[in-house]
């Protein structure tokens, strides 16, 4: 038996750190949005005890090192699940780039073996499981539009964001998440105002979002990286209504609400940057 699921990407209109916790994560208070950016993920029963992942991008690793394994692996082992399972992974969404590929893949992967092998979680149970995974799993579980706090999995569902054009774009480098979190000083952040993020989203106030998108995270990423520092500069030269990096980068997103504009991001930025893409915001939850 076969099953195909749609793994979306993810932005951030906002994110902000409050403190460090006592665990030694950090205490997150994040506003994500999925967009029409997927992966494709194909799951299909085996008879055989395993679990295979494939995927044609060489950058995606095939064993426990994967979230999609990781997801796969929890639910054999929580459900004690005696067969396998074959993940194919069609990656669109580049890696390593701050659009939560690898916990989109996660969170489908336990999306779709929920069905197939007949578990009946609701979506708060693979939502808590997901927070076993990765820091973004819980959301990508529900999908959507929603408030993220904890370590990123106490989610509290918004409304989908004003639509408008959603134009990516990822310079060639690799960000380590840890490094950033690690050289993030604290106590000299310009925090973001998520109340007034909220208020755009539940008010539909496209201008008010805009005038809100904010990462604490830029302070650490544009200072070690000029080319992310670039191509922000380059997106508001080219007309963007708004500019941010998403997670901890290296992906810098425009908004743009004009088709016309939104071509001519696009087209600037293609002329220096290989990943490059032109979506919508989706916003609305998983099915």
């Amino acid at each position: 038996m076969k099953m195909l699921i749609k793994a979306p990407a993810k932005i951030n209109l906002s994110l902000d750190v409050l403190y460090k916790r006592d665990d030694g994560f950090h205490e997150l208070e994040m506003i994500m949005t999925t967009i029409d950016l997927a992966d494709r993920i194909e799951l299909e029963l085996l008879d055989e005890n395993r679990i295979v992942v494939q995927s044609q991008t060489r950058f995606v690793p095939d064993d426990e090192r994967n979230l999609a394994y990781k997801a796969a692996s929890l639910v054999k082992d929580r459900f004690s699940i005696n067969k396998g399972v074959a993940i194919k992974i069609d990656k669109n969404i580049p890696v390593a780039a701050g659009l939560g590929g690898g916990s989109s893949d996660a969170a489908a992967v336990l999306r779709g073996l929920n069905k197939l092998w007949n578990l009946q979680l609701s979506i708060d149970e693979l939502a808590q499981l997901g927070a076993e995974i990765g820091s973004d799993v819980s959301f990508c579980v529900y999908g959507g539009t929603a408030l993220a706090k904890g370590k990123g999995e106490v989610i509290t569902p918004l409304p989908a964001p004003p639509k408008c054009w959603v134009v990516l774009a990822k310079p060639s480098i690799g960000v380590s998440t840890g490094e950033i979190y690690k050289k993030l000083e604290l106590e000299n952040l310009e925090h973001p105002d998520t109340q007034a993020m909220l208020e755009a989203i539940n008010t539909s106030n496209y201008e008010k979002m805009c005038r809100n998108l904010s990462n604490v995270l830029e302070s650490v990423t544009l200072n070690l990286h000029p080319e992310v520092k670039q191509i922000k500069r380059d997106m508001k030269r080219f007309g963007a209504d708004a500019v941010l990096m998403s997670g901890s980068g290296p992906t810098v997103f425009a908004l743009v609400q004009h088709d016309s504009r939104m071509q001519r991001i696009y087209n600037g930025l293609r002329g220096y940057c290989n990943q490059v893409f032109a979506v919508r915001i989706l916003g609305q939850p998983n099915e």
